[in-house]
């Protein structure tokens, strides 16, 4: 007998920048969310300073909230070089921090990169000239090999499901765009489109670009959402997040991430 599915709510959101004068600002945003979604996505830059105390905050506010929690880091939560401290601080709130790993929860399986700038399409940064240029563009090559590798092994799972892929950095440029040109090399990475291209996923969810657009896709029409906070509240509702619905066949409601 076949397995029935069931409708599976994913929130997705990123760029909270919370700060340590935030105590009491997120609690009913959590509240919402976790009334209408069966999962917490997070596309990156959850501290405003990269500092573990507002990692720490935002992890009292979300007391409460029973829905499983995944996501990945931006570049805020690395500024001060103490993004493994806040790692193990989301880790306290059971929040799957992903880095190149994949996890299943609810029968979705999750793959997650933080990615990194380096521009688009013909005028993507290639590696070539100085080492520091060099060092800039290899970045982008190893976070899209990490997602490679984490979507690989989700094509592991027994059995087919369906995948969701989750950064911080875009893939594509039409998310961006309302962000002024000179600084698109510093948004995102077609290095990062290169394993989407490969794998098929349901979604995939980004934030960073604050002026970008919210929707967009890829050649091949896959959706990809700007879930930057400001980019959501722009569209007026008055808890802003982004909520679609998947159809999964559910497993355990979390599982641990596989490196």
């Amino acid at each position: 007998m076949e397995t029935a599915k069931r409708t599976i709510r994913i929130a997705a959101i990123g760029d909270l920048h919370v700060r340590e004068t935030d105590r009491g600002k997120w609690k009913d945003y959590f509240s919402v969310i976790n009334k209408e979604a069966d999962i917490l996505v997070i596309a990156g830059d959850i501290t405003d300073t990269g500092d573990e105390d507002e990692a720490a905050l935002f992890v009292e506010e979300l007391k409460g909230s029973s829905i499983p929690l995944v996501g990945v880091l931006g570049n805020h939560d690395y500024e001060k070089g103490r993004h493994k401290i806040i790692k193990e601080v989301l880790q306290q709130a059971n929040m799957q921090v992903l880095d190149g790993e994949s996890t299943v929860i609810a029968g979705i399986g999750f793959a997650g990169i933080k990615g990194f700038g380096g521009g688009f399409g013909p005028r993507m940064l290639s590696r070539f000239g100085e080492d520091m240029m060099k060092s800039f563009v290899q970045e982008a090559v190893d976070e899209g090999l990490k997602l490679e590798r984490a979507l690989s092994r989700l094509g592991q799972h027994r059995g087919e499901i369906p995948k969701i892929a989750i950064m911080h950095y875009a893939p594509i440029p039409e998310t961006v765009e309302g962000e002024p040109l000179e600084i698109y090399p510093f948004l995102g990475s077609s290095r990062l489109l290169e394993p989407l291209q490969r794998t098929k996923v349901e979604a995939v969810f980004h934030g960073h670009a604050h002026m970008g657009k919210y929707e967009g896709q890829t050649p091949d029409g896959t959706k990809v959402w700007n879930v930057s906070l400001p980019i959501l509240a722009r569209l007026g509702k008055s808890v802003p997040f982004h909520l679609m619905e998947v159809e999964a066949i559910p497993e355990e409601p979390a599982g641990a991430p596989i490196k």
